[in-house]
């Protein structure tokens, strides 16, 4: 191998590096999922894929499942439920958003093999926080398996600026690979 071949690599090598570095850091990223606060959806250790871009052009939507910075140096992952201006209730293990009732589909199956309902409490937003309506630039975000998350709940609303972007794929272990909604 001559001189300019060697150098042809080093450069290849290079771009490839920053590259990657540049996916990783700017548009998608690997996330692993701690403990069991997203089952049945998300397992513990099951591991998926950010994407940090899809909020820069739009805005989260409901039942989303997105990653945040929670407390310092820690992401949580956890599904979007209220929204800016949105008032939350919880009656009977049924969401209630601004005095409609709305289905979570994603619990269905959930709510029909759990051994003791409700798997939500009943509260209402003002119960858990100090606000009656999910401020602007805030999200209000709940964990799937309600009576072991750590969520809104307990930490607060989201800020905006918080959300490092949605998760939608699982891609190992490979026997759980999958798009989530």
């Amino acid at each position: 191998m001559n001189d300019s071949e060697s150098w042809q690599w080093i450069k290849a090598i290079l771009f490839a590096l920053v590259l990657a570095f540049i996916v990783r850091s700017f548009i998608f990223t690997p996330v692993i999922v701690e403990g069991e606060s997203m089952l049945p959806t998300l397992g513990d250790h099951d591991r998926m894929i950010v994407n940090k871009l899809g909020y820069l052009l739009d805005e989260p939507e409901r039942f989303d499942i997105i990653v945040f910075h929670a407390e310092e140096g820690k992401d949580y992952i956890k599904r979007v439920i209220g929204l800016p201006g949105d008032k939350i209730s919880y009656k009977n293990d049924i969401l209630y958003v601004n005095g409609m009732p709305l289905e979570e589909e994603f619990l269905t199956e959930f709510k029909a093999d759990a051994p003791f309902l409700p798997l939500t409490g009943s509260f209402e937003l003002g119960d858990v926080l100090s606000a009656d309506t999910v401020p602007s630039d805030h999200l209000f975000v709940l964990g799937d398996n309600r009576r072991y998350s750590k969520d809104s709940r307990h930490i607060g609303l989201v800020p905006y600026e918080e959300v490092v972007g949605t998760a939608k794929i699982v891609f190992w272990p490979v026997e759980r690979l999958k798009l989530v909604n």
